[in-house]
């Protein structure tokens, strides 16, 4: 097991991709933390945890509130003295032209996207700096590297999520510590699934055909799984790994060749 005896923290830990996350750290013999805003959700990825073997810290946590933030980080220091990785998977978007966004939609999303990872990375990098070891790695999105019509204001904090991923990565360079970002295309989430159903009441499409025509922004012509996604982020947190940092990596399919 490539993570035996790590501790992590997960954010949005309690579904989609965040919850694929936390399994698959566990399975490689981390012990996890996940945190999110709905008790039941983390209560339930928490059992599967534990069924691994694995320790497991279910912690409710608005990662907007730079409190609750840090009582996030409070609980695992004091269930474990210490936090080997940081994954900022907690995310939310939001579909509508820039024109007619409101200014409490765009500072949502500001707020979810980018200033939850920056509260989130900072805490963790108090806990990890002193023991010169550490990952962290930002899930980001296609939507970091290119621009989207309808999601101007997903697409701008997501581009803020990696530059603070590419900064924080220089400032800890010669620390023990990685930070690197991982940035899927469309993903079988509830995200996909609000975007299905936006798509098909604005237009004549059925649901079939509107998760086709997102499928089709990949070469691959496909929707990615959750697990994919998992995947490359458990690479990321691997001592293998400490030579990777400051770079976003697509699991796209080539939808972004950078």
């Amino acid at each position: 097991m490539r993570l035996q005896g790590k501790i992590g923290v997960v954010t949005g830990g309690g579904r989609g991709i965040g919850e694929a996350i936390a399994l698959a750290l566990a399975a490689e013999g981390c012990s996890v933390a996940v945190a999110g805003r709905t008790q039941a959700q983390l209560e339930k990825v928490s059992a599967q945890i534990q069924k691994l073997g694995r320790e497991s810290l279910p912690v409710v946590c608005d990662i907007c509130d730079p409190g609750s933030v840090a009582a996030l980080f409070r609980a695992v220091h004091d269930r474990w003295g210490r936090l080997d990785i940081l994954v900022n998977a907690a995310g939310e978007s939001h579909s509508d032209l820039l024109a007619r966004l409101s200014f409490e939609t765009w500072q949502r999303m500001l707020a979810v996207n980018l200033t939850g990872t920056f509260l989130c990375s900072q805490e963790a990098l108090r806990l990890m700096l002193p023991r010169k070891s550490g990952r962290i790695i930002n899930i980001g999105s296609t939507a970091a590297k290119i621009g989207f019509r309808y999601a101007g204001a997903y697409a701008a904090a997501k581009h803020g999520v990696l530059g603070l991923t590419r900064s924080m990565a220089l400032e800890t360079a010669t620390s023990g510590i990685t930070v690197n970002a991982v940035c899927p295309g469309w993903v079988d989430t509830e995200m996909v699934g609000k975007a299905v159903q936006t798509i098909s009441s604005k237009t004549k499409m059925t649901a079939e055909q509107a998760r086709d025509m997102l499928a089709a922004d990949s070469p691959q012509k496909r929707i990615f799984a959750p697990e994919e996604i998992a995947f490359a982020t458990v690479w990321l947190a691997c001592d293998e790994s400490r030579g990777i940092t400051g770079q976003a990596i697509d699991v796209s399919g080539g939808q972004v060749m950078s």
